[in-house]
């Protein structure tokens, strides 16, 4: 974790950075929920997420695992779904609207990971899928989320395991930053693999005041029909900064030379029917509040 950092920049530049991500991750989102999914599931189990629970879901972004966790606590629990992003919240909320009486029982609200602003002691669970790698500083953090449950309650918290394990996110942006020589990022920013040391994650919860803290890795698939599809998916949640690169160079955003590039690299993951299959390494971590939440 660095500590040169600006907090409020980096906090603002997520926002404007997630806004503009909101769309595409919008039209992505079907296509990665085939291998996210899995990781929800798997959160949900960690947590013990059961009827009658009041469940935190921090980082939501379009509104996982909330809404699957509102089935799961039922009407008679509840689920709050924070995110920094007002535009992925809009998203999340018109999705959970789709869904009608099974996401009643969900509330969402506009919240930094490091500053959720929820009484203390109010939950059973937190959840967050690939949410918490973005807070600045990771120890204040998870003990901010450790004030949230009361006695017993558990946090299930799913981040990406190292970069060279992770292709499905790392696979176009890599070969991206190749063809436009940008630098790579500073391994200690916040960002998807900030938490992908398990040794260091789990430390980090210990700190926070958890215990019983576990960290397992998950070996996730995540298909594409084809190289073609895995390359609209990049397109779509590739952040405007590197697009804003790919136009200066060739003229456009979506100009062929940079997306062939993009298509190149999935040939070690194309699969003999023509598809893409890129398994990524997960780690999930359960920790538990030993004490009174404050």
């Amino acid at each position: 974790m660095s500590t040169s950092l600006d907090p409020r920049a980096v906090k603002d530049a997520q926002r404007a950075t997630w806004d503009a991500l909101s769309t595409g991750w919008a039209e992505a989102w079907e296509v990665f929920e085939r291998g996210a999914s899995a990781v929800t599931g798997r959160l949900l189990d960690l947590g013990g997420v059961r009827p009658g629970q009041a469940v935190l879901d921090v980082g939501t972004g379009l509104g996982e695992p909330a809404l699957s966790a509102a089935r799961r606590v039922g009407r008679t629990g509840r689920v709050v779904a924070t995110d920094i992003s007002p535009e992925m919240l809009r998203i999340a909320r018109r999705r959970a609207a789709a869904l009608g009486d099974a996401a009643a029982n969900v509330e969402f609200a506009e919240a930094d990971v490091e500053a959720q602003g929820l009484p203390p002691g109010s939950f059973d669970v937190v959840l967050s899928r690939w949410g918490l790698m973005f807070a600045v500083d990771h120890v204040a953090a998870f003990g901010g989320l450790r004030r949230l449950l009361g006695p017993g309650g558990v946090l299930a918290t799913a981040v990406w395991g190292p970069q060279a394990d992770a292709p499905v996110m790392t696979l176009g942006f890599t070969a991206l930053s190749a063809l436009l020589d940008l630098p790579p990022v500073p391994p200690d920013a916040p960002g998807p693999f900030s938490m992908a040391d398990p040794a260091a994650l789990t430390a980090e919860l210990r700190a926070a005041g958890f215990s019983g803290v576990s960290v397992e890795e998950m070996r996730v698939p995540f298909a594409f029909a084809s190289a073609t599809e895995y390359v609209a998916f990049t397109r779509a949640v590739t952040p405007r900064l590197l697009l804003d690169r790919i136009r200066d160079r060739y003229g456009s955003p979506d100009a062929r030379e940079a997306w062939r590039v993009v298509e190149a690299a999935t040939d070690r993951f194309r699969t003999g029917s023509g598809g893409v299959y890129i398994p990524s390494k997960v780690l999930c971590a359960r920790a538990s509040n030993p004490g009174d939440g404050l």
